[in-house]
């Protein structure tokens, strides 16, 4: 009797153990992931191409066991039917809304819509179609995610400056509501690094030379203001993540933004993490610490596929205001679970 009680305990002790640390990947795929805190829980999303799905869990580390909805399918024959990239699910003026980039089966025609949901618990109520958010002019967009900055909401994006794919900026534009632009785009960042310029193509389908700027994602850390953003070709190792820092007052105003000269995160052939990028940010269950959610392959040479797996780890803050993200940590290496 002694013995079985004391396995009991051996167990207890094991799963409460396993509850509270963690290994990545959080999935085995998963590409473009996002978490946002609301309620309670982590509402997770990322990728999957033809359609809409959220996550909702307690524990963010224990995503595969989460629950899970079908948020929205797309109709077929409309230019937002195929290539579903990127989905983000932001709680604003007590409504969700859901960003996400589609086409109608060609590149070329990515564009930015939103789907609105009243309710104020995304797995329930119906999420409506609002339609495209387009700036002026009306360019290939996709990753958009938006945010609030002194009380006016913004939308950046990565786009092309044409109608060719010549390179990938990022853009900023004042939001009148969660689904309206407010006049023009402006451009914020541009690739202008060898570490921007990565993942060389000579097909029929890319141009022979690769500058890409995109995911851009806002993050704030008392009054700095930042955005990470994905550079290089997805399909390469060299795929990492690029700093602007606002440094004046109007975040329309490009001179206000700094890129800072080198990438702030990278693979780590060492740790076995390889084109860590796309990545999103949120808070701990109570507010004290910030995570990095990304995604990476295991072995180099994967590519923009299906092998990209969601991971997250805890961030830090450097003496100047910076974010330090550290380092892609490997697979094998325990982590403690958000603070709770």
């Amino acid at each position: 009797m002694k013995k079985e009680v004391l396995l009991l305990a051996l167990f207890a002790c094991m799963n409460l153990f396993a509850q509270k640390t963690f290994t990545n990947p959080l999935l085995p795929s998963g590409a473009d992931p996002y978490s946002t805190y609301h309620n309670g829980y982590y509402y997770y999303t990322h990728t999957l191409g033809n359609k809409l799905m959220l996550w909702k869990t307690k524990n963010l580390a224990n995503l595969k066991n989460a629950e899970s909805t079908l948020v929205w399918s797309p109709p077929a024959g409309t230019a937002w039917s195929k290539e579903i990239w990127a989905p983000e699910f932001h709680f604003i003026n007590n409504k969700w809304y859901a960003y996400f980039a589609a086409d109608d089966g060609e590149n070329k025609n990515h564009r930015m819509y939103v789907l609105e949901n009243k309710n104020e618990d995304p797995f329930k109520g119906t999420w409506e179609l609002k339609g495209k958010i387009a700036a002026d002019p009306d360019r290939w967009a996709i990753d958009g995610d938006v945010f609030t900055y002194k009380n006016q909401l913004y939308m950046i994006w990565a786009g092309w400056e044409g109608d060719v794919n010549v390179q990938q900026n990022i853009y900023i534009a004042k939001m009148s509501n969660p689904w309206t632009i407010q006049g023009g785009r402006v451009l914020i960042s541009e690739p202008t690094y060898n570490w921007e310029k990565q993942g060389d193509l000579n097909d029929a389908v890319n141009p022979p030379h690769v500058s890409v700027n995109e995911g851009p994602q806002f993050l704030q850390h008392g009054n700095d203001v930042f955005i990470i953003f994905s550079s290089s070709g997805c399909w390469t190792d060299f795929y990492s993540l690029g700093m602007l820092r606002l440094k004046g007052t109007d975040p329309m105003n490009p001179q206000s933004w700094t890129k800072h000269p080198e990438p702030i995160f990278v693979k780590s052939e060492k740790n076995g993490v390889y084109a860590p990028g796309h990545n999103s940010f949120f808070k701990s269950a109570d507010g004290k610490e910030d995570w990095i959610l990304y995604h990476a392959n295991d072995n180099p040479g994967e590519g923009c596929g299906n092998k990209r797996s969601p991971r997250m780890q805890k961030i830090n803050w450097n003496a100047d205001g910076t974010p330090n993200l550290g380092t892609p940590v490997s697979n094998k290496e325990i982590l403690q679970i958000p603070s709770e």
